[in-house]
């Protein structure tokens, strides 16, 4: 596993910060998946955890990205996000029927949408979602907890690769 992934620049301000670090982490979350077949990409390798697969940290991280800048942010409607599911625990790990490679797409298309929101707003701007505690937030909090969040996952996409079939690295 060989990365091309490169830190934000020294000097930045805040917001090529902000988002330079939290795509820093995307990237590795997914370098984290190149060459993991489907049947590993499934399997779980922590048995107190059968949802924390590499699928599962993929589709996991795709509804966070949603459940922030979609729907807390935005204040847009949370029933298509299964992080909201009262009736199915961890429903938003769930990847039966879905291919790695469906889940990558998905992530890669809802973090372009993600930046798409955040390059439109300031970063004072605050949540639009009353029904939310957390949607009361900045944009600026909400960028540095999914900084947290996504580092978080990409740790742990680190530890069931390694898991998997020994590959580590860092860039």
């Amino acid at each position: 596993m060989t990365p091309s992934l490169e830190r934000p620049p020294l000097t930045p301000d805040e917001r090529t910060s902000l988002v330079g670090w939290l795509d820093l982490q995307r990237q590795i979350l997914r370098w984290k998946c190149e060459g993991v077949s489907e049947e590993d990409a499934h399997r779980a390798v922590l048995p107190s955890s059968p949802l924390t697969t590499m699928a599962g940290l993929i589709v996991h991280m795709r509804w966070v990205e949603h459940t922030w800048f979609e729907v807390l942010f935005l204040g847009g409607d949370e029933r298509a996000n299964p992080s909201f599911d009262e009736d199915r625990e961890d429903a938003d790990w769930e990847t039966k029927g879905q291919t790695l490679a469906g889940l990558l797409d998905a992530y890669e298309a809802q973090c372009a949408r993600s930046n798409e929101i955040v390059a439109a707003a300031s970063l004072d701007d605050v949540g639009r979602h009353e029904g939310y505690r957390s949607g009361g937030a900045n944009l600026r909090w909400m960028l540095t907890h999914m900084v947290e969040e996504t580092a978080r996952h990409a740790g742990h996409a680190d530890i069931v690769r390694e898991l998997l079939d020994g590959a580590k690295g860092y860039y």
